[in-house]
């Protein structure tokens, strides 16, 4: 079908994504599952309330029960469905796709997600072959509401924050409807951006990874003389952040400024960081006295990692931020909390915090448009192999040199090849870059 994707399902609405399609995925998931009963939310985009209906049309025929919450942030959901005990969690949204998009994210017990390989391929084939087990007895309907019992337990750890000037774009996204509850609890000066949740975006795309909708919230931070930013997606499970001058932070640099908090609640625990971080991330986890463990790029691969080590947290390049108190889920209020009480406790500066981390030369994540993703990457590997140190194939193809090193793998959302590469020296980087871009054969996606 194509809109099966790696780690949920995701389309353009109404031609690939609509309420028939909803219903019969509804229908197909407690065959594959096995849950019951489910809960249900939905993020702020119009197209949601039919989806999510039909997706409760479909769960109540196949004899599950459903507690429906409503407009609710992911993170949010995953909360849900460990508080309610349930077997199974959906969200209805397409994360920080643009405005024409929508889909289903799902998870099991406990907030344990769903992937292609561990129930969403088997959902598929259901719904393609339209073969569906009906129930006698059609599911119950309940409607639930855990936004209070949710702030509170972000709130036991936002015990040390000091009152703050945070500049906070919620992007139109369902981050706006809830966030000012958050922030009653807290002693900071908020200065909003964009909280009015619309699925259309007037303003930029709900996604903090692109430089230009970073804009608005760089220009606020410096126009206030704020103490720091942050961007959240469309649906609250990634952030992404500026300091105090307005300078966009990478994401694996908060992985590492926020290692030391996870580490002060357990010294020695293990923290991951997808394999496209920084040198720096696990040589600031290893010197705090942690376990630094390299994990692939994906919610559902890092939350199964994370669980297997019973690791503390992780962070992933995208803006993901994951925590074993909270089900080992991504949570994008509690990466905010956590930024905001390290730099209450430290009394310094974001980018004072920041600058020890600058020791590398970094690309960035740069997209090519290539024929064959695979062949591409024997070609590289090939290319290079003679004169690497270490070559592996964790998520993609990882090499490394004297002086540099970088990782190709190609995108679970879009065709396309992404490249990460960083050096110990501006001059390495670009040399490396050509070289690698050269091997490639393919065409910049991004403008390089």
């Amino acid at each position: 079908m194509g809109i099966f994707k790696a780690y949920d399902v995701r389309g353009t609405y109404p031609d690939q994504v609509n309420e028939t399609l909803f219903e019969a995925i509804g229908m197909a998931a407690p065959q594959v599952l096995g849950a019951n009963p489910v809960v249900v939310g939905r993020d702020m985009r119009a197209s949601g309330v039919s989806l999510s209906q039909a997706m409760i049309r479909g769960l109540t025929k196949a004899g599950a029960d459903v507690v429906d919450i409503g407009m609710a942030s992911t993170p949010m959901l995953y909360f849900a469905t460990a508080f309610y005990k349930a077997g199974a969690g959906v969200q209805i949204t397409a994360s920080h796709n643009p405005a024409a998009y929508n889909g289903c994210k799902w998870c099991r017990e406990d907030a344990i997600p769903v992937a292609y390989d561990s129930g969403l391929a088997d959902i598929e084939k259901l719904v393609k072959k339209n073969s569906f087990s009906t129930s006698e007895k059609t599911g119950a309907i309940a409607t639930g509401d855990v936004e209070a019992e949710y702030r509170a337990n972000l709130l036991k750890y936002a015990g040390g924050i000091k009152p703050l000037t945070v500049v906070v774009d919620a992007g139109n996204g369902v981050m706006g409807a809830f966030l000012p509850h958050l922030f009653a609890k807290l002693p900071c000066e908020v200065i909003p951006l964009f909280f009015e949740p619309d699925g259309d975006f007037p303003n930029h795309e709900a996604n903090p990874i692109k430089a230009e909708n970073m804009k608005d919230l760089v220009a606020k931070v410096r126009e206030v003389g704020a103490d720091l930013g942050v961007a959240f997606d469309g649906d609250g499970d990634r952030s992404m952040y500026v300091d105090e001058n307005g300078e966009i932070i990478p994401a694996d640099f908060i992985t590492a400024l926020l290692a030391g908090e996870m580490l002060d609640r357990q010294p020695g625990a293990t923290i991951f960081y997808d394999l496209r971080s920084s040198k720096v991330v696990k040589e600031e986890i290893e010197r705090l006295g942690g376990v630094a463990e390299m994990c692939r790029v994906g919610h559902s691969f890092i939350k199964a990692m994370m669980r297997g080590e019973n690791a503390i947290f992780a962070g992933e390049l995208s803006g993901h931020f994951y925590f074993r108190e909270l089900h080992f889920t991504d949570n994008a209020e509690m990466a905010m909390i956590s930024v905001l009480s390290v730099v209450s406790k430290s009394g310094k500066k974001l980018s004072e915090l920041i600058t020890p981390f600058k020791k590398y030369f970094a690309t960035g994540e740069i997209n090519f448009v290539v024929d064959d993703v695979q062949k591409t990457m024997d070609k590289v590997e090939a290319t290079f192999k003679d004169n690497a140190k270490e070559i592996f194939h964790l998520d993609g193809l990882s090499m490394y040199f004297d002086g540099y090193w970088f990782n190709l793998r190609g995108s679970n959302t879009e065709p396309v090849l992404r490249l990460n590469l960083e050096a110990d020296a501006a001059d390495i980087r670009d040399k490396a870059f050509r070289e690698v871009k050269k091997a490639t054969g393919g065409k910049p996606a991004d403008g390089h």
